[in-house]
């Protein structure tokens, strides 16, 4: 806010869901004269009980910047964008989409969606991409940072969806943060850790290769080499297997193959894997204790984790150590993936990656297939029998000409894809390029044609947070000029292609309650959920609409709950209490989890040095929204990136001073953060800067796109690189085209 203006005091309150992190928080905006003008916690919402980090304050700002994308634009043939009515577009849309499918066959389009959009969009996405046209290649950026999380949880369980619930947290003894920095990535789940760690009795062991501010609060940290997490890992198993710590009731009831990722981790010593990953042998023995010493334990993991081309085993090795303990399906304990995206999880239970379709159904699965084509109305067959093109797969196939269409989604793949050079070059050279957004982005620079898009607070739909809470987000004010929610647009395009009838929803709760359906009898079953009960309180699924009385034991509900309703399923707190899991044997499952190899891409003389990549609090993603808020821009002074003293002194870099960090792919320049934070081998970069907030570059013109073999999850945090001092004459530049960058979004 400007130095000498008023607070503008809100004529209503309203309540909604912060579009942020998967944290989920309960927000309430004050709305007045048909601005979104404060908002606060909403104290009545179990996810945060009212507490906000910094990034929601901003909102107001980004919500009604001038910048705002208000009318269809399409290229102009010299270049520049011209403004075109919602028929044209549409129909333009409609008739290259058409002519793609009809001249290339439906694999030459694809669609790339996004964990920012609500439940309803993506649906409406998705019925329209399989269901009417046939096309497989809808895909999520939610491939970037939970698919290997999706795949360990499957593997594991037999199916997605994290076991816990934030309330577990306030009964663990013991709690493991594994490559996440929650103190700036989820500050109000961290808040939470900080409440239960006043319990002398509890503990917190905290692998990351950086000193962070979530590593402050550890009793035992673990700054491993990027790429070892396998060795820790199977090391603590080994601990646990030597000292007697095995929950042998547990592991030999609801278990199978214990025994062969118990012959893996054999062959991990303490002191082998301490040579491996660069720490103490008795840091990980005391690890390795605490966790299985304690009568409940979690381990909490995100990105640090996921973005790996092994991020599919360090989630099993995880699971592995839960399952060893018997840490899973009671209060206080399970492994438990932190959602990067507000609906990352929605999108999986909705069919938003390329291999699933609504309710966790395989798109491989023929009886799945018939089950959704007979939901749609649509003949057998019509759906798509192979999984599309995922992320990565999807722009590699753009750039080489395969995918002739491609609409992008709420999500700016011009600065968050790795590899970004390629990525940008495919983007340009794109036969047609449809943009959905509702912000200038780097992406829409590059489109044929930009569709504005609602952002949020302007319409209403449904969000699912990590901990499978589904809450409201609710439609507070109206979009500026012609933009439209993000459902409508892909209803509109079904419309103009002659599908009409089963695209005339009225209303997003119209679009939830047909898919809902698609749940019922699920394991993401939310058939017990509406918008219309949302607005009362959240709800966590399986939420059926209906439930046997015999079932209360199961679920843990208390009989208090039942006795004031007792026709509506409260929710699911935690999954497997009853330790019945969705494998065919009906038990969880242990994987091997071998440390065959480090990272994707080996440092050398040329590039000695690893990039990892991540957050800052008070940004978010490509800074899309967050960029535009002068609260949250307040005291920033463009990139930068962090090196160890001794990595900052062979590279002649020094400290304050523009740095450039060069990959075999490309650079970036940033301002070089010299402290013994960093290991040595190891410098870390928020990614959050594109083209349109610094010429320096963008973190990901770095990073590579090598892939997880299951989860086809990029490595993003495993970039080989070296770091250069800046000559002074183009610091000078890089920093005054940063500083303008940043003052042309600051609202002043």
């Amino acid at each position: 806010m400007a130095a000498g203006k008023k607070k503008t005091a809100p004529e209503r309150w309203a309540r909604s869901t912060c579009p942020y992190c998967g944290v989920g928080c309960g927000v309430e905006a004050g709305v007045k004269g048909g601005r979104i003008v404060s908002i606060r916690g909403d104290r009545s919402h179990p996810a945060n009980f009212g507490k906000l980090c910094p990034k929601p304050a901003g909102l107001p700002e980004a919500v009604h910047h001038p910048d705002r994308l208000t009318h269809p634009l399409r290229r102009k043939p010299g270049g520049g964008f011209g403004r075109v009515s919602w028929d044209e577009a549409l129909g333009e849309v409609a008739q290259k989409l058409g002519a793609t499918i009809r001249d290339h066959g439906p694999d030459a389009a694809a669609f790339y969606v996004s964990g920012q959009l609500l439940t309803e969009d993506y649906y409406a996405a998705g019925k329209l991409a399989r269901g009417y046209l046939g096309v497989a290649n809808v895909d999520s950026n939610s491939r970037l940072c939970m698919s290997s999380a999706v795949a360990g949880y499957k593997g594991a369980f037999g199916s997605d969806g994290p076991p816990s619930s934030y309330a577990d947290v306030g009964y663990a003894e013991c709690i493991a943060l594994w490559g996440s920095n929650t103190a700036d990535c989820h500050p109000v789940t961290f808040g939470r850790i900080l409440q239960r760690k006043r319990d002398p009795r509890v503990s917190v062991i905290v692998v990351d290769p950086r000193r962070t501010a979530t590593a402050e609060i550890a009793d035992v940290f673990l700054p491993i080499r990027p790429g070892t997490d396998l060795a820790l890992a199977n090391a603590m198993l080994r601990v646990v297997l030597d000292e007697g710590l095995v929950d042998e009731r547990f592991v030999g009831r609801h278990t199978e193959g214990f025994e062969e990722a118990a012959e893996i981790a054999y062959e991990w010593t303490p002191r082998r894997a301490a040579r491996v990953c660069g720490v103490e042998a008795e840091d990980i023995v005391e690890a390795a204790r605490r966790f299985g010493e304690a009568k409940t334990a979690m381990a909490l993991w995100t990105m640090g984790v996921n973005q790996s081309a092994q991020g599919t085993l360090k989630n099993r090795a995880i699971i592995n150590l839960c399952l060893a303990t018997g840490n899973v399906g009671k209060v206080g304990t399970g492994p438990f993936s932190l959602t990067g995206q507000p609906n990352a999880m929605g999108g999986r239970e909705v069919g938003g990656l390329a291999h699933l379709l609504p309710g966790y159904r395989l798109i491989e699965n023929e009886g799945d297939r018939r089950e959704v084509e007979g939901a749609w109305g649509i003949e057998e067959g019509s759906i798509p029998s192979k999984p599309g093109l995922p992320a990565v797969e999807s722009f590699r196939a753009l750039g080489e000409g395969d995918v002739k269409f491609l609409w992008v989604a709420a999500t700016n793949p011009a600065a968050s894809m790795p590899d970004l050079n390629r990525v940008r070059k495919a983007l340009a050279d794109a036969p047609f390029l449809v943009v959905s957004d509702a912000y200038p982005t780097e992406t829409t620079a590059l489109a044929d044609l930009v569709l504005p898009a609602a952002a949020w607070g302007e319409k209403a739909g449904a969000m699912t947070n990590s901990e499978r809470r589904v809450s409201i987000v609710e439609k507070l004010v109206e979009p500026p000029g012609e933009a439209r929610a993000d459902w409508e647009i892909f209803a509109g395009v079904a419309r103009e292609m002659g599908f009409g009838e089963a695209f005339g929803w009225g209303s997003s709760a119209e679009v939830y309650e047909e898919y809902r359906e698609l749940t019922r009898g699920r394991f993401p079953d939310v058939t017990g959920i509406s918008h219309e009960r949302l607005r009362e309180r959240p709800v966590q699924w399986p939420a059926p609409d209906r439930m046997d009385h015999e079932e209360r034991p199961f679920h843990g509900i208390a009989r208090s709950i039942w006795e004031r309703d007792e026709e509506e399923h409260p929710g699911t707190p935690r999954l497997y209490v009853d330790k019945k899991f969705n494998t065919p044997s009906g038990k969880a499952r242990f994987a091997p989890t071998p440390h065959d190899a480090g990272l994707a891409e080996e440092t050398g003389t040329e590039f000695p040095l690893v990039l990892s990549t991540g957050r800052i609090k008070n940004q978010w993603h490509t800074m899309t929204r967050t960029g535009r808020s002068a609260k949250l821009t307040k005291g920033l002074s463009g990139p930068f990136v962090m090196l160890h003293p001794d990595a900052a002194g062979s590279s002649g870099v020094t400290d304050g001073e523009a740095a450039r960090v060069v990959s075999e792919r490309g650079s970036f320049v940033a301002r070089a953060v010299v402290t013994d934070e960093m290991q040595a081998g190891t410098v870390f970069a928020p990614f959050h800067w594109g083209d349109l907030w610094t010429e320096g570059g963008s973190v990901n013109d770095a990073t590579h796109d090598e892939r997880d073999p299951v989860s086809l999850q990029p490595e993003l945090k495993g970039a080989a690189v070296r770091v250069e001092p800046v000559g002074a004459e183009e610091a000078t530049r890089e920093e005054r085209a940063t500083a303008e960058a940043l003052s042309a979004w600051d609202g002043s």
